[in-house]
């Protein structure tokens, strides 16, 4: 009986239930898709720098745990220094560039030779560099700018040749020339990072260790590749986990703020409908238990919604750009139990302000 009445409260004002649905759902849906793109951000870092090949991974000193945004201030000789350590088969020096122009992004100058030697590419379309103005692309930046083999596009306000679109998964998702980034950044004989292969992973501890006792290269970071990865999490990334939680409590105050206005509304509209129910017997618990069970059906109903949105959102920005968002089942429990939460703390007033009506001024109310 109780249920057949809130389904008829909600279905008599349609508008306001569709307008209380609406704001749970945005407010799942901002939770999601923040979330899932900072997670995506950070889930594709991870896996393209896995897929590399490295097993140590060497930086200058004071470096950020994001590869690229340390520029170029190691020498490339350091190179050959690292070389000589037992156990290393491979080094490959790679200069970085952060651009903005459209995404921000990391544009790879890469030695081809030792790069392919730590994992080779594996070329869809064309082949390897012809010339310094050559650029391979990864399939994922081509399927999102429909961008093909020689074609020219445009890469720090130079123009460069498409010369191959290579398999995604290899660190950035455009790859020129190491001599020519070189150029561009006016950091000739620098590099950003060295990717190390050793004969076997199971040293990579062991090496790591070596490389920071060689005189003069102390302060540098040498780390195994597998304690690399383990540390990029969004607490490692400056300000991620702080804006994760900022848009969490933007998403609760919205939500709260509709919901309190839609059922503080509703109630004292439905004064005299309460008054009947509390002169037939009706307690304030019952009372309560109506208003809160009809947000609860409300924020089912945007939660519904919300996800629903956020994972026709995900493909469409996976398909139209470089950018990926990650929709983990964790993460749509905890903003369904978040929106949940916000919508019952909207209600809580309402519902007391309902209960405390007189029965006979809420009968006599017109």
């Amino acid at each position: 009986m109780m249920n057949r009445m809130i389904t008829a409260n909600l279905a008599h004002r349609p508008l306001r239930s569709a307008i209380s649905i609406i704001a749970v759902a945005l407010e799942v849906t901002l939770i999601l898709l923040i979330v899932g793109l900072a997670l995506g951000l950070l889930n594709d870092s991870r896996q393209r720098q896995a897929g590399i090949g490295a097993d140590v991974i060497v930086m200058p000193p004071g470096s950020s745990v994001i590869v690229g945004l340390t520029g170029a201030p190691m020498p490339i000789k350091v190179a050959d220094v690292v070389a000589k350590v037992p156990h290393v088969i491979t080094v490959a020096p790679v200069i970085t560039q952060v651009s903005t122009s459209h995404n921000l992004e990391v544009i790879a100058g890469i030695d081809l030779k030792s790069y392919e030697a730590l994992r080779p590419f594996h070329y869809l379309k064309g082949g390897p560099f012809q010339g310094p103005n050559d650029v391979m692309v990864d399939n994922i930046f081509a399927d999102a700018n429909h961008v093909r083999p020689g074609q020219t596009i445009q890469i720090l306000n130079h123009p460069f040749r498409v010369c191959a679109i290579v398999e995604s998964g290899k660190g950035a998702r455009k790859f020129l020339p190491l001599s020519t980034l070189q150029d561009l950044m006016g950091a000739q004989g620098k590099a950003s990072v060295l990717y190390v292969k050793l004969d076997s992973p199971s040293y990579a501890e062991q090496v790591a260790s070596d490389i920071k006792k060689i005189p003069g290269m102390e302060q540098y970071v040498a780390l195994s590749m597998s304690y690399y990865l383990s540390m990029m999490t969004t607490s490692s990334y400056p300000g991620v986990a702080q804006f994760i939680d900022f848009v969490i409590v933007i998403s609760v105050i919205i939500g709260f703020l509709v919901i309190f206005q839609a059922m503080y509304t509703a109630v004292m509209e439905r004064t005299r409908e309460i008054g009947i129910l509390k002169s037939l017997g009706a307690s304030k618990l019952y009372i309560v238990n109506v208003i809160l069970r009809e947000t609860l059906l409300l924020a089912i109903g945007g939660i519904i919604a919300g996800i629903l949105f956020s994972l026709g959102a995900r493909l469409g920005i996976d398909h139209r750009s470089t950018l990926r968002v990650v929709v983990t089942g964790g993460w749509i429990l905890r903003a369904s139990g978040i929106a949940v939460v916000g919508a019952m703390l909207g209600a809580l007033y309402p519902a007391y302000r309902a209960a405390q009506k007189d029965p006979i001024d809420a009968l006599a109310y017109e």
